[in-house]
């Protein structure tokens, strides 16, 4: 039934302000911007009078990975959630980078809030191989992932 992941969307307050700490904090490449509205709009998002500005960022142009959809609801009042990995939700999208350390040291020279710093894991026994990982907050508190693979 499932054929491919087509994007990760992520609802946001403040769209430009997403836009500029993917592509400039995190080095994505922004694909574009839409605006969507009209009946259709209303019936996916079942919200009457739905206005919706919609950008696309890509982290790789090398290898098949799904976008980023970042998505602000306009001149509509958006519930904002604590983000909490323990609550049952989409608890981090994780993003593969090749040098964990230098990238924490460039959140943390921008000012991102890192939960931790980077740790190591080794599931070699699992068959899962050794790895380093930390989580961030983005610009609106919501939870991402960085993971490096180690040799």
């Amino acid at each position: 039934m499932i054929q491919e992941i087509m994007h990760v969307g992520v609802t946001v307050q403040d769209l430009d302000r997403s836009i500029a700490f993917y592509r400039d904090i995190l080095g994505m490449t922004f694909q574009g911007e839409i605006l969507m509205e009209g009946p259709e709009t209303d019936a996916l998002f079942c919200r009457k009078g739905c206005k919706a500005r919609v950008a696309y960022l890509n982290g790789s142009e090398h290898i098949m990975a799904p976008p980023l959809e970042l998505i602000q609801f306009v001149d509509a009042a958006s519930r904002i959630d604590s983000a909490d990995l323990m609550k049952t939700s989409i608890s981090e999208i994780c993003f593969r980078v090749q040098d964990i350390d230098t990238v924490y040291q460039h959140l943390i020279a921008n000012h991102v809030d890192c939960l931790s710093a980077p740790q190591s894991f080794d599931f070699t026994v699992s068959g899962f191989g050794k790895s380093k990982a930390l989580y961030f907050r983005d610009p609106d508190g919501i939870i991402m992932e960085l993971m490096e693979s180690v040799s």
